[in-house]
């Protein structure tokens, strides 16, 4: 592994033992085994290093990237909409331990925000991806032509983080990822159907 790939494995590790705001780059990089200088050869700052942390270490970002984008007019849409959130559920919760203290820094949220709209990344992206889909699906007459596509992928998505949210709040256990994301997809399939 190079440099960076030891940086983002310890950053990754760091915050998710510490959470984002407890955390130093000089903890990052003695986690890594380098000097501040090395990390910041690497990021331009704690914020960049935060968004690399999300796009490439973060536990299912590459899984939901990839549910994000199904072909419009194959399969069926339910099913698209399941893997979405399955997907979505699995990213949220595992990113909440390594994000949730960012806001209770209000220097390390601002930071964080800014860096994401400088590299037009973030949140939104996941709803408009959803969105975008569910108009293309729309489109080919899959599903009503009437149906508000950006509140129902608002609603998907926010009922993935609140399932991701609540399985860190509750005990027991609230129902498997699996069963959920079909719930909310056939759910939401029902109100959006031609």
């Amino acid at each position: 592994m190079g440099t960076r790939d030891v940086i983002l494995d310890a950053a990754a590790g760091v915050m998710a033992k510490q959470g984002l705001a407890n955390v130093t780059t000089r903890q990052i990089a003695r986690a890594a085994g380098f000097t501040e200088a090395a990390l910041y050869k690497h990021f331009a700052n704690k914020a960049d290093l935060l968004v690399a942390v999300m796009r490439e270490r973060s536990p299912g970002f590459d899984r939901l990237a990839q549910a994000l984008h199904p072909d419009a007019g194959t399969g069926q849409v339910v099913d698209h909409l399941a893997a979405i959130a399955e997907a979505a559920i699995t990213f949220y919760a595992g990113g909440f331990p390594m994000f949730a203290s960012m806001f209770a820094d209000p220097a390390t949220l601002t930071a964080h925000k800014a860096e994401i709209r400088r590299k037009d990344v973030g949140p939104h992206k996941v709803n408009e991806a959803v969105a975008a889909y569910l108009s293309a699906e729309q489109q080919q007459g899959r599903l009503h032509p009437e149906a508000d596509v950006q509140a129902a992928a608002a609603l998907l998505m926010g009922a993935c983080f609140q399932h991701a949210f609540l399985g860190h709040m509750s005990t027991p256990a609230h129902p498997d990822t699996s069963d959920a994301a079909a719930a909310f997809a056939r759910t939401m399939y029902a109100s959006l159907a031609p």
